[in-house]
């Protein structure tokens, strides 16, 4: 477990990337100039189908003002910041890598919402958070990482009030080996793709019901259709975050997604109560 954990933090250590950010959004004004989230975008939302895909999530999960959120492997931060932004809800991010929360952080003072959005660095699998603490817990495209699944969601569940909903957006695994490198694995050592049956299975045996699950490969394969017509990603973008290969691991998540390679799930729980 250790290795693969470090594996993962290798490939997400990203040296540097506050100092790259702070150039990358020159074009924007002065450091001291107030930046939107919607500014940020393109380069903070790291998952496929970008905000939309956060947007679509948290309207399943039914997430209000009112809500206390964790985002599990919150990047440098754009989901947080979007949620908390558009739905008023105060939101923590956890991430293992150390260099994403502190550009998290720094670009969340870009954007003034230090009173509504954290950041730590800390394991998926061990949540530096109490029992209950959240009312709902977001996890896009993370899961890929993880080898012991099953103490992932335990985790997710532990950390959520009973009742509580938790909301996943994730690559799974489909009719054939994904090409590599991708997005969140150089090589298959680091990726651990569950199918869309197996990821909800082992959802519910962590301890939660299913309220909404659909699978949304279609959905991903148009938008990878309009992108690639779109031409070039305006800058900045996702390329500030994950170096000058970003290009390849797009192309090849993109390949994956349209050869039926992997596929795209989107699924809500509730937390079931304890058994006794």
């Amino acid at each position: 477990m250790t290795d693969a954990l470090e594996g993962v933090r290798d490939h997400y250590r990203a040296t540097g990337l506050t100092e790259r950010l702070k150039t990358a959004l020159a074009v924007f004004g002065p450091e001291e100039q107030r930046l939107t989230p919607q500014q940020l975008a393109t380069l903070d939302q790291f998952h496929t189908m970008g905000l939309a895909a956060t947007a679509e999530l948290a309207r399943l999960c039914g997430i209000t003002a009112e809500m206390s959120v964790l985002d599990v492997g919150s990047g440098v931060g754009g989901p947080a910041r979007f949620l908390a932004a558009n739905l008023g809800c105060r939101v923590t991010g956890v991430d293992l890598s150390e260099p994403f929360v502190e550009a998290a952080r720094y670009l969340t003072a870009r954007t003034g919402q230090d009173d509504k959005v954290a950041f730590q660095a800390g394991s998926a699998l061990a949540l530096p958070f109490e029992d209950g603490s959240f009312d709902a817990v977001l996890l896009q495209h993370v899961a890929m990482n993880i080898a012991d699944r099953a103490r992932l969601y335990r985790e997710i569940r532990r950390v959520l009030k009973q009742g509580g909903r938790f909301a996943t957006f994730d690559v799974v695994a489909g009719a054939a080996e994904p090409y590599y490198p991708v997005p969140w694995a150089r090589m298959a050592a680091t990726s651990f793709l569950l199918t869309a049956d197996a990821t909800r299975k082992a959802i519910e045996q962590a301890g939660f019901r299913t309220l909404v699950s659909q699978d949304d490969t279609e959905t991903a394969k148009a938008w990878f259709t309009r992108l690639r017509a779109s031409g070039p990603p305006p800058a900045p973008n996702l390329g500030v975050v994950m170096g000058p290969d970003f290009a390849e691991l797009a192309a090849n998540l993109a390949r994956n997604v349209m050869e039926g390679r992997t596929g795209i799930l989107t699924a809500v729980f509730e937390a079931a109560a304890a058994s006794a």
